[in-house]
């Protein structure tokens, strides 16, 4: 079998899909995207494609993941380890339909059975957050996150973290004290406020405190892990393994969120939950994306201990009203209950692409780009 063809879909709001083929006919899909930067992916995708796949056995892919990522001298970084993410997810997609397998059983097999997600809340009136996540506590979910803040300013006035603290106070008096809530400062707060601020979260009993501060700024998580009783979390703009170990030596964080898109794809994402395990840190992978990203994250979550928990941002309550679930043939394709998805039992990613709506989609102009905050002063923000 080789790999003969592939195409590229950019597909609103803000995603790329590949679909990579066979001489088989066998088809496998993946979601190599950066937010923001789908154009530049693209060309790297097409790059590594046409550079180095065209004509191989795609069932080598362990060896392929090596190759794309080693073959080149200058390596990681968000660009490089994206397309590398999205061909990964295509390559293990092919390979567990030419086994008629899903992808973690061949990784080693299941270890639980469902898997806990967590919806992201957005909003800035604490009335209006607390009453959204009501709303989803009443459609099963027990685990919620949200953004502290939005522009912060280095120094920020004691009102500013007041306004802030209040919504997360108001989270936890809608959805009790049964719910996992995780606070994602999103490196907006700088190093001289982010302890302060997590030991003001405290009484509120999050999960975790997802990037306290930049990744630039990774050399003060132990200030911060050291000053707060919260678990600090991070990981979405890391981009492998290699990133993550100084963090896991440090015994800084403990909880890391990779995204399965920007990581490496499946391959190192495994390899990287398994590095966690060794430092008793858990994973909860990052995932606001399509459906594609999130079957290729479930597979690694399945098969992983250290997995406990799943973001999504795919309204997996109401599967017929998604514009992201609609992508697939099936758009109830995910069984969720009880805040739980199931366990995909499909070959491969688990998912059937509906072929005609990508195509159709793929006809908008697509090339998303985050805003560009600016504080009073007119000075840059923080997204």
């Amino acid at each position: 079998m080789k790999i003969t063809d592939y195409e590229l879909f950019a597909v609103p709001p803000r995603w790329l899909l590949l679909r990579l083929e066979t001489s088989e006919g066998i088809v496998g899909w993946g979601e190599p995207i950066i937010q923001g930067r789908l154009e530049t992916v693209r060309a790297a995708v097409t790059e590594l494609i046409e550079g180095y796949l065209l004509g191989a056995d795609p069932l080598r892919t362990e060896y392929h993941w090596r190759k794309l990522y080693q073959s080149g001298y200058f390596r990681g970084g968000p660009v490089l380890m994206s397309a590398l993410a999205g061909i990964d997810h295509a390559l293990w997609d092919i390979k567990g339909r030419h086994h008629d397998a899903p992808v973690h059983e061949l990784l080693g097999g299941h270890v639980r059975d469902r898997m806990l997600v967590y919806q992201w809340i957005g909003g800035d009136d604490p009335a209006d957050v607390a009453d959204t996540a009501q709303q989803y506590a009443d459609r099963d979910y027990q685990a919620f996150k949200l953004n502290f803040t939005q522009e912060f300013r280095p120094i920020e006035t004691t009102g500013a973290v007041d306004r802030a603290v209040e919504r997360v106070a108001a989270i936890r008096d809608a959805v009790g004290d049964d719910a996992f809530i995780g606070v994602d400062f999103h490196g907006r707060v700088s190093k001289a406020m982010a302890a302060e601020i997590a030991r003001r979260l405290e009484p509120y009993g999050l999960m975790f405190v997802d990037q306290p501060l930049l990744p630039e700024q990774a050399d003060g998580f132990a200030r911060i892990a050291d000053d707060t009783t919260i678990p600090i979390a991070t990981g979405e703009r890391l981009y492998s393994r290699y990133d993550f170990k100084r963090l896991f030596v440090d015994d800084v964080v403990s909880v890391v969120q990779p995204d399965v898109t920007h990581v490496g794809g499946i391959s190192e994402m495994h390899k990287l939950a398994a590095m966690a395990e060794a430092f008793d840190v858990a994973v909860v992978p990052h995932c606001p994306l399509g459906p594609v990203a999130f079957a290729a994250s479930l597979q690694v979550g399945f098969c992983s201990q250290n997995v406990v928990m799943q973001e999504q941002d795919l309204e997996l309550h109401d599967p017929d009203a998604s514009p992201r679930l609609a992508l697939l043939e099936d758009p109830d394709q995910f069984t969720f209950a009880d805040g739980y998805v199931e366990r995909p039992t499909g070959p491969g990613l688990g998912v059937e692409i509906d072929e005609d709506t990508v195509r159709e989609k793929a006809r908008a102009q697509v090339n998303w780009h985050n805003p560009v905050w600016h504080h009073e002063d007119g000075s840059v923000a923080e997204w």
